[in-house]
Order: C-alpha cells, then structure tokens, then sequence
C-alpha cells in the first residue's frame, strides 16, 4: 500500500509491570480485605464459619480486580500481552464464582453438621432474607455472567449484545456484593473494611468512567478516516485509516494490535480487536480484516471517509518486546495481520538480521500479500515458506501442515537458542509449532504467540506452565482463607 505522507518516528515504550509484580499486587489487592478484617470486633465465629466470611472478602475484592484485568489497560496487560492476561481474567472468573457460591454454604455448614433440616432452613434464609437480597443478585449475575463468556461461541447473540451483557453483568455483580458486604457483612460494620469497600467502589466507577468516557471522548475527539478498502483476498481486506488533521499519529510497535470501532456512534461498547499490519515508520494504519462475524462481513463494504475509531495501541507482540539475533516469523490464516506489519517494519528499517517467514493457509486463493512478500526478499535476508492446506492448479509452494521437519529447514544455519520466534494464527497451530520450537532448541521465551481462536481447546508447554503459575496464585487464595479460620 503506497502512502506519500512520512510519517514520525515511533515513540518510546511506556513503562508496564512485568508478571512477577502484577501477581504480588494482584495477592496484595485479593488479600487486604482479609488482613484489614483481622482488626474488625466482631462475635466469635466457628472456623468453617470463618472459611466462609474469607472466602466472601476475597471473592468480592478479586471480582473487582476483574474489572481491570480485562485486557484494556495497558500498564497491567501490557508485559503479559493479550493472550496471557486474557486466559488469567477466564480463570480468575471461575475461582471467584466458586468462591462466592461456596460463601454461605460454609456459613451454613456448622449448623448442617449439627442438624441438617437446620442447616437448610439457614441456607433458604440467607437466600430468600431482604438483607440478603443484593448479594443473592450479585451471584446470580456472576453466575450469568461467568456461563455467558463460557459459551458465548454457541450463543446465538450478536458480539456487541453479549458484550453489552457482559458489561452489565459485571456491574450488577459489583454493585450488589459491594452493597452485600457492607450492609450483611459481619467484618464490614465498623473499622477499615468499609472504608476499604467504598474505596473499591470509587475505583470501580473510575474504571468504568475510564473505559467508556474518557475513551469514548478520545474517540470522538482523535478522529481517524477510512482512505481505502483493498481486497488481499477470498474474505480478507486490508483497511488503510488516517488520522485527520488534529489526530496525532499513532505511537506504536510493529505486530501491536488496536480497538477499531467505525460510523458516528463511535462508542467503546461497539469497538473491536485488530492486529496492525502495519510499521510505525509509515504514515497511518494498516488493518488486514478477514471476514468472521456480524461486524467484520461488511468490512469490504464500508466507504471511504468512514469515520474511524481507534484505541490503542496494546500488547507485547512485537519485536522490540523479545530481541534475537535472528526473527521466525510464523502466521496461519489471519494471524498474517500483525507478521506482514513486522515485516513491514523491518524493511522501513533496513533491519539486517536473517529473517524466516512461514505463511500457512487453507488454500492458494486465501494466501494475501505475496507480492509484498517476494519484494521484502530484495530488501531483507528472508527466507519463506509458503504451505497451503490443498494443492491446487499452479500452485508451487509445499502443501501439508508445519511439521518438525519443515520448522527444521526453516531454522537451517540459525542458532535456535538465539533466534526469537513471533506466531499467531489459529489456536491447534500455535499449541503444536509452539512446542516443536522448544523441541528445536528455541529457549521458552523466545516463543511469541497470540490466536485468534480458543476452539481446538489445545494447550502448549506454555500454557501448562502459565496454568500451574495460576493454580498457585489460586492456592495462595485458598491458604490464606484457611489461615485466616485459625487465627
């Protein structure tokens, strides 16, 4: 795509918490309700009874950090990048619904023990009492909320009305076990619990105040067009969107990804996910878009002078975030979006370290940007592959899937150990080539990806590991609420 304006350097990374840091804030934020507790006077309560008011204040105080590990804020997801920080947000959910259901069953579950027609007749109280009536509306919300996002790919709903209901949802859930805590709770009566709860409450209407109005005057105040709408492709475009004159360019890295919303309404509730195909030594932005769904089948429709909302830049999927001595780039279907803008970014920056592309589609008639591909051999030390699913009439790349043996001729004459791997593409790819890399001598942080699919349901290595360093942060949860009974 041939742009005349020259656009600015990029601009410096900003500062971003790596993971370390952000699970010790995440136990600290999960936790201090516990501790503050530890001052409340309060009767003298029975263990089990205790494991429930624990269970309670770090379910209540984690469904409030969920607000803002949702992948929008830059500082929290920006060293995990989108996929990590997308996959803990999933798992986190489910720890806090468990968490809260189980709240007043270990309230209930001394009296149970020692009469069960009892027990029960507590259990129906706390659910049917008024007192009771906003944190039983609170988990069912969560609830909702929790069954929605896990089938939302069998939901025969629009993206922007499940996401609307997500967003509802999850301030209902707040709302009502913010009021629960404060008007039932038995620490938060007196001391610093409240105090705490009214401060989480604060925050969490600043977060909301954040994500849908500073960001929807941003969008509206930094206007962005469409210039152009390039078909690449069977159902894939590529969308060239300026900024108009009092927008300031964009400042970003190659392989990032922005929220694009389009039209007058311009609101962050309608905005969508895009890779950049794009480098930031050029003027503008690049988006290529596949057709998937109610938004993106108009995509090839829209207008020039379509006004454009962006949001962004985030995530880590870039090179300047995992520097090698030399660069794998791997793409499957789409996921070429943010490798074509890398590629891009090291031709507009003449880099000179050996490059391997691997290019995998359905078929030959779904492959997009080969004549910018074959031009960047001229301007790189690049090597590509190309593999479609089928063969066809003409077609001469390799057909077949990414085996071992091919990832092994494409790292012929690379140091493995010193070689940093970006993929993205569908998730059954990426789980497979991720851990033949590691398989082929390329150390686990150099593997770089991010899907657009979670449908194969595969797991890497990777998503092992980063699954047990959860399952701890978990147990660390769950510890301190036993602990807190003992006390």
């Amino acid at each position: 795509m041939t742009r005349d304006r020259t656009a600015p350097d990029p601009a410096p990374t900003a500062p971003r918490l790596p993971g370390p840091a952000l699970a010790f804030l995440y136990l600290i934020a999960c936790l201090l309700p516990l501790a503050l507790a530890q001052t409340a006077l309060v009767a003298r309560l029975d263990p089990w009874e205790k494991v429930g008011a624990a269970l309670g204040l770090i379910g209540l105080a984690a469904m409030a950090v969920q607000f803002v590990t949702s992948g929008r804020f830059e500082a929290v997801s920006g060293r995990l990048g989108i996929d990590k920080i997308m996959a803990f947000h999933k798992v986190a959910a489910w720890w806090v619904l468990v968490a809260l259901i189980l709240h007043p069953l270990f309230y209930v579950l001394p009296t149970w023990l020692d009469d069960a027609d009892r027990g029960m007749t507590r259990l129906v109280a706390y659910l049917t009492l008024p007192q009771y009536h906003s944190g039983v509306v609170a988990l069912a919300a969560l609830a909702l909320l929790v069954l929605s996002s896990a089938l939302r790919e069998r939901l025969p709903v629009r993206y922007e009305v499940w996401r609307a209901s997500h967003v509802i949802l999850g301030v209902t859930a707040a709302a009502g076990g913010l009021h629960h805590a404060l008007v039932a709770g038995r620490f938060s009566a007196l001391g610093a619990v409240p105090v705490f709860w009214w401060a989480v409450a604060a925050a969490l209407v600043a977060v909301m105040a954040t994500l849908y109005g500073w960001r929807w005057w941003r969008l509206h105040a930094r206007p962005w067009r469409l210039a152009s709408v390039e078909r690449l492709a069977d159902r894939m475009w590529e969308l060239d969107i300026q900024p108009e004159p009092k927008t300031p360019p964009l400042a970003y890295h190659a392989g990032q990804f922005v929220w694009m919303t389009e039209g007058r309404r311009r609101f962050p509730l309608f905005d969508h996910p895009f890779s950049i195909a794009d480098s930031p030594r050029r003027p503008g932005l690049s988006l290529i878009i596949k057709e998937l769904g109610d938004f993106t089948n108009r995509i090839g429709s829209l207008p020039p002078g379509t006004p454009i909302g962006i949001d962004g830049p985030y995530g880590e999927f870039a090179l300047e975030e995992h520097p090698g001595d030399a660069v794998l780039l791997i793409a499957g279907g789409v996921g070429i979006a943010p490798i074509v803008g890398i590629l891009r970014d090291l031709v507009a920056r003449g880099d000179r370290r050996p490059v391997r592309l691997a290019y995998a589609a359905g078929a030959p008639g779904k492959f997009a940007c080969l004549p910018e591909i074959e031009a960047a051999r001229g301007a790189l030390v690049l090597r590509v592959m190309l593999l479609s699913g089928e063969g066809a009439e003409g077609w001469t790349g390799e057909v077949g899937r990414l085996d071992p043996d091919r990832l092994r001729r494409l790292l012929e004459g690379l140091d493995p150990a010193r070689t940093v791997a970006l993929m993205c593409g569908p998730g059954g790819m990426v789980t497979s080539v991720s851990d033949a890399l590691l398989d082929l001598g390329l150390p686990m942080r150099n593997v770089v990806y991010e899907r657009f699919d979670y449908a194969s349901g595969a797991t890497s290595r990777q998503d092992r590991r980063r699954s047990l360093a959860f399952a701890g942060i978990g147990a660390a949860l769950a510890l301190a609420a036993g602990l807190f009974a003992l006390v």
